[in-house]
């Protein structure tokens, strides 16, 4: 699998963007997609995860919940991520990353390259 990452930009805090995370590769329904962040000076950081199947779960980190939305469309191989309400603490470089479904390896071993998310005060 191999992901690309897209709809960075700078905004001014309480604005929105859209990230996008488009796959090629095969079977893209039935791996986890999630996205990753890391500001400057700082650790990477989990945001959101999406699962597979028809109803699937979603998890969000403490700061972007009720802000953040992730989602994915399998028939368009992509996943994406809307932002709201965005504040200058959410600057990073975002990576969306995905890896198969199984509850016995989480590791996370597709990665994409970032895009930046710049929010000014």
């Amino acid at each position: 699998v191999q992901l690309q990452a897209s709809g960075g930009g700078v905004v001014q805090a309480g604005g929105s963007l859209r990230l996008s995370c488009a796959a090629s590769g095969r079977d893209f329904s039935t791996y986890v997609i999630a996205w990753f962040r890391q500001a400057p000076g700082k650790g990477r950081e989990f945001v959101a995860a999406i699962y597979s199947g028809t109803d699937p779960s979603t998890y969000y980190t403490d700061s972007t919940k009720g802000r953040f939305t992730i989602s994915r469309d399998n028939a368009k191989n992509t996943g994406y991520l809307q932002m709201n309400n965005l504040k200058p603490e959410d600057t990073a470089v975002y990576y969306c990353a995905a890896r198969v479904d199984v509850d016995y390896d989480f590791e996370y071993k597709y990665w994409g390259q970032g895009t930046q998310v710049t929010v000014s005060s």
